[in-house]
């Protein structure tokens, strides 16, 4: 049987990937381990960029703001400004207007905010869907000078915004409330409830785009997308564990889950690629939109992937399993 979450490498390579085999000149980057959107030809100065994501199982009082993020996050980290929309929005059975109103009026404050027009879809309701479930496809220009793309070369350093885990505390903070009300205060769970929105990396890659090498979002597995960019870089990698940021909130409800911070889906952590002449000055300007950032390591010519945790080299962990998709 699959495995619950994304698919993973091996079968993705076996099954989607060996079956795609339609060639086009106007395609610049496909389907493609690692790359979360595609990149095609638009004309002699630009690239359009596309990606598409699901949304489901995150907070119901949210669902636009999810709706909106999770694909235009994969567009920006391309360094693509995010200009069109198609949304697929599917309810279930029992729905009511104010329910797709709610979705609809945040959907439409976070386009308004990134100058992003919704140009088309699909909203209905229907027996086989259990809970309310949405695809969105975003689309975006870029220079092509300006293209970004999740590659690294030795010496690059590892930067990270905002820290690592908040997906899943927030998660908890909605799904799993008694579970949660052992933890923290009500003052503490209502603070990390509101942290949903940090869960988009919209404005961290939008901010900082001319200034990296390239960017990757932690969605599913977390850091493990290290290793993704690790194999189509040809590099390795060091991260010293100690550098991982875990806000506070977030650390407890971790701990309480007994949960890996390094594997565990956390969208909103964008993964920086920076030369490292310019990590002082991505730091700055991420500062600069209130948005903290972390050096953690750097990759390396050598084509180990290490996790110096206690003074310790061990073998940085792969995607197996995520806490999320599993417990949510």
């Amino acid at each position: 049987m699959l495995p619950l979450g994304k698919i993973r490498s091996e079968v993705l390579n076996e099954l989607i990937l060996h079956n795609l085999n339609i060639e086009d000149p106007k395609v610049v980057i496909g389907p493609r381990e690692g790359f979360d959107a595609a990149v095609l030809e638009y004309d002699n100065e630009n690239y359009l960029v596309i990606a598409t994501d699901p949304v489901l199982g995150v907070p119901k009082e949210h669902f636009g703001f999810f709706t909106y993020h999770f694909a235009v996050s994969d567009v920006a980290v391309f360094g693509a400004e995010p200009r069109w929309l198609v949304v697929d929005l599917l309810l279930p059975p029992g729905s009511t207007k104010e329910d797709l109103a709610q979705i609809m009026e945040e959907l439409n404050e976070e386009c308004r905010k990134y100058r992003t027009a919704v140009i088309g879809g699909h909203t209905g309701v229907y027996t086989t869907i259990k809970e309310t479930t949405a695809t969105t496809t975003a689309l975006g220009f870029v220079k092509k000078e300006e293209l970004r793309l999740p590659l690294a070369k030795p010496g690059d350093d590892i930067i990270i915004t905002k820290g690592v885990g908040i997906e899943f505390a927030v998660g908890a903070a909605y799904f799993k409330k008694e579970m949660v009300k052992g933890i923290l205060t009500p003052s503490a769970i209502a603070k990390l409830r509101e942290m949903y929105k940090l869960e988009t990396v919209v404005p961290d890659a939008l901010a900082v785009r001319k200034l990296v090498r390239g960017m990757h979002d932690a969605t599913e597995g977390g850091l493990t997308a290290l290793h993704e960019i690790a194999d189509n870089s040809n590099v390795g990698f060091r991260v010293y564990y100690d550098r991982v940021y875990i806000p506070p909130l977030v650390k407890k409800v971790l701990e309480a889950f007994d949960v890996n911070p390094l594997t565990v889906s956390s969208t909103g952590t964008l993964i920086i690629i920076s030369p490292k002449e310019n990590s002082s000055r991505i730091i700055k300007e991420l500062s600069n939109n209130r948005i903290k950032a972390f050096i953690i390591g750097k990759f390396t010519e050598e084509k180990d992937r290490v996790l110096v945790k206690n003074s310790k080299e061990e073998e940085f962990p792969r995607f197996e399993s995520d806490a999320y998709a599993e417990i949510y």
